[in-house]
């Protein structure tokens, strides 16, 4: 008999979530000068509420990572995905800048948990040799859709306002929660859709996500490759933050571009990041994982650096995409080396990588909002950092080798992975 497919089910219900989160997270940028309109702030300002989601995504990713080890994803990321979509949706109810800091802040706390799970939920239910790939498309279609998000933003707003926008996407994030807990199964042994021979397809993955071991997953993430792999992830994240964040403002300022032509531009990084990590996802059958992330690092930093020196907005855009094509290249590479690194502890493993991605995520904004003045000069100077963060990822990846993880595990018996799922 032929194995069921439900693990492509799995497959969708991480993408389409992927995707949403990314959905979400960017709406803020383009809301962003109506909010500054009705709310009185100051660029320095809007920079903070930018950053502060940035920093609860990085106090929240460990803990809600090894509730995912923990508790198992299916109740985990419910819960999260409901508590995020509230939050959200008071975004649209803030009356100043406190309270607009207030629901950001419980809004990034909630989204913490999403990668984490995610990566945990397809390490136990893929394939080893899908799992690589699965990442890829996922990361890809969250790119994907955030590069449709100034338009979608830009349309809500028009509708009704910037504040029903918010609204009107948190719902899209209860709907998909009521969906996910009631197809969802932590134990692909337990599911009602997979039978025994699309169970034994997936054993080794189940032995890998549920290996014991004498390491506690504390110090297991005291490890030398994995902090090198935080510092990597923070270097990316660094960078990446700047797309959704400040983009529109420096394309104004410096570029002068505005409306929908801004909206078309910033689709540029985020639509060939996806692409980026698609082609990286397929490059790992030819190559290792290192090689791609170095490479996929040191472009990155020298396409950033010509940016400031090209006058051309359309040829300077373009420029800044296939930089974010050639970092993307590293996103899966990354995500997958948690799940061979982190073996039991692969939700904790990816929370604390995507805990220092977020500290990067609350220091750029910030730093972009204390920019003195309006002129290119100024924005280069981000820039400039910009490029030293990418070559700084490049180096990481010369000692960070995901061949050298621990060897194979044995693939354990259908039975014990229930037991130690359970």
């Amino acid at each position: 008999m032929a194995a069921t497919r439900a693990r492509y089910g799995v497959t969708a219900f991480a993408i389409s979530l992927a995707a949403l989160a990314y959905v979400q997270r960017v709406a803020i940028s383009q809301a962003g000068p109506g909010i500054q309109a009705d709310l009185g702030l100051g660029k320095e300002a809007l920079g903070w509420v930018f950053g502060v989601f940035g920093l609860s995504y990085a106090l929240f990713e460990v803990p809600n990572g090894i509730l995912g080890d923990r508790f198992g994803v299916r109740l985990t990321l419910t819960r999260l995905v409901v508590a995020w979509s509230v939050f959200l949706a008071l975004t649209g109810a803030a009356w100043n800048l406190a309270s607009l800091l207030l629901a950001r802040f419980l809004f990034g706390a909630g989204e913490a948990g999403c990668f984490p799970n995610l990566t945990r939920m397809l390490s136990a239910w893929l394939p080893v040799r899908t799992r690589l790939r699965a990442q890829a498309l996922m990361w890809a279609c969250s790119r994907w859709a955030g590069s449709v998000t100034p338009f979608l933003v830009v349309a809500l707003v028009q509708w009704h306002g910037w504040r029903w926008a918010f609204v009107a996407l948190a719902l899209l994030g209860f709907a998909w929660a009521a969906g996910f807990y009631l197809w969802f199964r932590d134990d692909p042994a337990l599911h009602p859709a997979v039978n025994a021979e699309e169970l034994e397809l997936l054993q080794p993955a189940q032995a890998l996500t549920t290996q014991e071991g004498a390491i506690h997953w504390y110090r297991s993430l005291l490890a030398v490759p994995v902090l090198i792999l935080v510092l990597q992830y923070f270097c990316l994240s660094f960078v990446w933050y700047f797309y959704i964040t400040w983009l529109p403002t420096y394309l104004l300022d410096v570029r002068h571009v505005s409306g929908w032509w801004s909206a078309a531009y910033q689709m540029l990084p985020l639509m060939l990041g996806g692409i980026g990590s698609i082609v990286a996802g397929f490059a790992a059958a030819l190559l290792s994982g290192r090689k791609i992330a170095f490479a996929g690092f040191l472009l990155s930093g020298v396409l950033l650096f010509a940016v400031t020196r090209i006058d051309s907005t359309p040829l300077a855009m373009l420029a800044m995409g296939l930089a974010s094509f050639c970092s993307d290249l590293t996103m899966p590479i990354s995500w997958n080396t948690c799940v061979e690194i982190g073996r039991r502890h692969t939700a904790a493993t990816s929370g604390a990588m995507n805990m220092f991605g977020n500290v990067a995520a609350f220091l750029a904004p910030v730093v972009g909002g204390l920019i003195p003045g309006h002129s290119a000069g100024a924005w280069n100077v981000l820039i400039y950092l910009m490029v030293g963060a990418s070559f700084l990822g490049a180096a990481c990846w010369i000692f960070l080798d995901p061949g050298a993880s621990p060897g194979p595990v044995a693939t354990a018996p259908a039975s014990a992975s229930r037991r130690a799922l359970s």
